[in-house]
């Protein structure tokens, strides 16, 4: 062979290896066995709810068939954008996560767009303005749940000639659902001057915390009348420190709140608490449903709002025999 025939071939040897590298390594997210590599950055394991998501988005991925890298962020923002960024490097499919708190997140966001990677909110939203930065949100409408607590407390005082004095147990600060279930809590009750929120603090969405908090609320006021707690395990937590107080959860101090994760619902039929506005955790069907249609090019809304209902004592007697977490 000539030597520059040798040199051409040399050449287009290493073209063609240039090439098949470059082919391996574009999109190179998917697994080495072809299956969809999904990256989650969950909230933590804070309470009964954050459990049944995780279970619900563990499971589905596994029926859907993909690979599923998950992390468990404790609770910290800062661990979810490690995690993320984690993901960008191993160039998975798609990251899905629930964010901590609302703010902050362009950066990374911005960071796995520019890594083509596509991001799927799921359960909480980001205030982000560059509405870009992720292809959808899946979840409850918080505003709602606020709303529906405040419209069946408003409701049950519609004739009270004195002033009801409630107390709020909120979520995380600065998460979405603390924030908005506060807004449309406070926006439906604000029809009634009778209605008075006194006292309202984080519990973190923790029993522990919401045990704590409710001790200090018994401590700081005399006359507390209702409770309206961002979720069951607050108001789990806050049904302790009302007994130990001597007092009776559910009679001497009405009780509201959201989730209806089966330890709530009992204590519910129990008549512990008195209404429950639902926050379905099983998101994982609809996440994997929008992760195929993503990765398929397909348009999907913006915003997919999941079904829920509302339960009171007797209703949730009803139907916590069927109750799936």
């Amino acid at each position: 062979m000539k030597k520059s025939s040798k040199l051409s071939f040399v050449l287009l040897l290493v073209l063609v290896l240039v090439f098949v590298t470059a082919c391996s390594n574009s999109g190179g997210k998917t697994s080495s066995d072809g299956k969809i590599v999904l990256g989650f950055a969950q909230v933590g394991a804070e309470s009964g709810w954050r459990s049944a998501n995780t279970k619900s988005i563990q499971d589905s991925a596994a029926e859907a068939g993909f690979e599923l890298k998950f992390s468990d962020a404790q609770q910290k923002q800062e661990n979810q954008i490690k995690a993320i960024r984690s993901y960008i490097q191993q160039k998975v499919d798609v990251i899905a996560f629930s964010p901590v708190v609302e703010s902050g997140w362009d950066t990374v966001l911005k960071e796995a767009k520019e890594a083509g990677i596509p991001v799927i909110l799921t359960d909480r939203a980001v205030d982000s303005k560059d509405t870009s930065l992720y292809k959808t949100f899946i979840g409850s409408d918080f505003v709602l749940e606020g709303r529906k607590a405040g419209e069946w407390l408003l409701e049950q005082y519609k004739d009270s000639s004195e002033d009801i004095n409630i107390v709020e147990l909120q979520g995380t600060t600065g998460s979405a659902p603390a924030n908005d279930r506060m807004a449309g809590f406070a926006d439906v009750i604000s029809a009634n001057s009778k209605l008075k929120v006194i006292a309202s603090q984080t519990g973190d969405f923790t029993r522990a915390k919401g045990k704590e908090v409710m001790q200090a609320f018994l401590k700081a006021h005399k006359e507390i009348d209702v409770l309206y707690a961002h979720n069951d395990d607050m108001a789990l937590g806050a049904i302790q420190a009302i007994e130990a107080a001597g007092l009776v959860p559910g009679k001497d101090i009405i009780i509201i709140s959201v989730d209806a994760v089966k330890d709530g619902m009992q204590a519910a039929s129990e008549g512990k608490i008195n209404f429950i506005v639902e926050c379905n955790p099983l998101l994982g069907p609809q996440l994997m449903t929008a992760v195929k249609k993503v990765l398929a090019g397909e348009e999907i809304p913006a915003r997919i709002v999941t079904e829920e209902t509302t339960f009171t004592s007797e209703q949730a007697k009803q139907a916590l025999p069927t109750r799936q977490y």
